[in-house]
């Protein structure tokens, strides 16, 4: 065999075994996320990847002293969590759903006492801020999310549980009211005054 025959077989084997490793890397996951994994966070509060059951039990989260979150790496979780540690605030009721945050029986910016927040309705006078609790209850066992930023037309989340961690909504202001969402909209938010 010449060199030069030798070397376009080199090339040719080395194309190949190229090509076929290009093939696997791009057909085999990098990795499979483990429930626990840190895939975002906000104010130094993690979010973790819940998995892809979502209704699979991973357990309580507990603070260090005791305070119960929630069931791991579900959204209520991150929204009790996230206030315990940077508003250190406990929830009088440290239980329900996420659909049970909102009370539709108080008025704007009244007192929430289970939770131990104010209220506002979605549609009403007063516009989401900082680290409000958006809660959303048209879903069976409802959802929250941490509101991140806020501008004149959109207000970005931050949640546990879902495919994306941050969310874009679009925020509308009608008559000096405020409507937060297009088609899923949340039913109000809760704030620490």
């Amino acid at each position: 065999m010449t060199k030069r025959a030798s070397k376009l077989v080199l090339i040719g084997i080395l194309l190949l075994s190229s090509g076929l490793g290009l093939h696997y890397f791009l057909r085999t996951p990098i990795e499979k996320r483990p429930p626990g994994k840190i895939i975002d966070n906000y104010k130094s509060v993690p979010v973790y990847y819940n998995g892809p059951d979502y209704t699979k039990d991973k357990g309580g989260s507990f603070s260090p002293d005791g305070y119960y979150y929630g069931l791991k790496w579900q959204c209520v979780e991150y929204v009790k969590r996230f206030y315990y540690v940077v508003k250190q605030h406990r929830m009088p009721d440290g239980f329900g759903n996420a659909k049970d945050f909102f009370d539709p029986f108080i008025p704007q910016g009244g007192l929430n006492q289970q939770r131990g927040l104010k209220q506002y309705i979605n549609g009403g006078n007063e516009k989401p801020e900082l680290d409000d609790i958006l809660v959303f209850t048209n879903l069976p066992y409802g959802h929250v999310a941490i509101v991140t930023k806020v501008t004149t037309d959109t207000i970005e989340v931050i949640q546990q549980n879902v495919k994306n961690s941050r969310q874009v909504f679009k925020l509308s202001v009608i008559n000096h009211h405020f409507l937060v969402g297009t088609s899923w909209k949340p039913v109000g938010w809760l704030r620490k005054q």
